[in-house]
């Protein structure tokens, strides 16, 4: 356990805490047991998902409505089954390989949102493949969307009102692609260079001027795709303090929000 909390110290860093939310069966809503009981949705079963490229940073890609209200629902109550929160003192939880069904599936739902890549412009296929991601699959690389698994690690971090993650690069540990999932709140993650070189950076990723910070609107239900310059070359953060979570001149309220996180080990050479 403490090895544990060592890693999720390393990978993102010290949370700030706020105020205790008991995560139980106590605080399930009506829907959610009406869901529950009788209308477990099928995550596989949505629509075809709209993707939207953020311009500012090669291989970053959000896919706004991956998951219905009725889905969101129905992961809530699979990760409520897990038990991992069942404790209010608990926040974060880490599963690797041998996965449940529903998670299993949901990495399922996850590659075929990325294959069928509805809703995609020219300029956006163009402006990826210049960036290596190839024309075919321009969300992600056909070398990684292809791998078996997809993922083999999942992260859950359950967040009260005014905690976030400190800016971060995933630890070299695992490989390039991954995914995150938020559910609940909605909230702005903001994106920053990894690296304090900013002409290096200019001349490696071809954008002049280098923004500081780019700002990614997460709504629940929302799914973000990370790979190449955007998975080593940018920090992510989330800072949910006051202030801080501002989109389109307006306050975000912030209540309780979790995201699921999902990524593959990097093969030991």
């Amino acid at each position: 356990m403490e090895d544990e909390a060592a890693l999720l110290r390393q990978v993102f860093g010290d949370s700030s805490d706020d105020e205790d939310y008991n995560y139980g069966e106590g605080n399930r809503s009506e829907a959610e047991t009406y869901l529950v009981t009788d209308h477990r949705t099928d995550l596989a079963a949505s629509g075809n998902p709209r993707w939207e490229r953020v311009k500012e940073i090669s291989g970053l890609w959000i896919c706004r409505d991956f998951l219905s209200p009725e889905q969101q629902l129905s992961l809530l109550s699979s990760i409520r089954s897990e038990g991992w929160f069942a404790e209010s003192s608990l926040n974060q939880a880490m599963r690797f390989g041998d996965f449940p069904p529903w998670l299993n599936e949901l990495c399922y739902s996850i590659r075929e949102a990325v294959l069928i890549g509805d809703n995609l412009s020219e300029h956006d296929i163009v402006a990826a493949d210049e960036h290596g991601a190839g024309c075919l699959f321009p969300i992600l690389p056909p070398e990684l969307l292809g791998r078996e698994p997809l993922f083999d690690q999942l992260i859950v971090n359950l967040y009260h009102k005014g905690q976030g993650i400190c800016a971060h690069v995933d630890l070299m540990r695992f490989d390039d692609g991954i995914a995150i999932i938020s559910l609940e709140s909605p909230c702005v993650m903001h994106f920053s260079l990894a690296t304090s070189d900013i002409q290096e950076a200019e001349e490696e990723y071809h954008v002049h001027p280098v923004p500081s910070k780019v700002p990614v609107y997460l709504s629940p239900g929302s799914l973000v795709i990370m790979s190449g310059e955007a998975r080593y070359g940018w920090k992510h953060e989330i800072n949910r303090k006051p202030g801080f979570q501002v989109w389109d001149g307006q306050e975000l309220e912030q209540k309780r929000r979790i995201s699921l996180t999902l990524r593959k080990l990097a093969r030991v050479e």
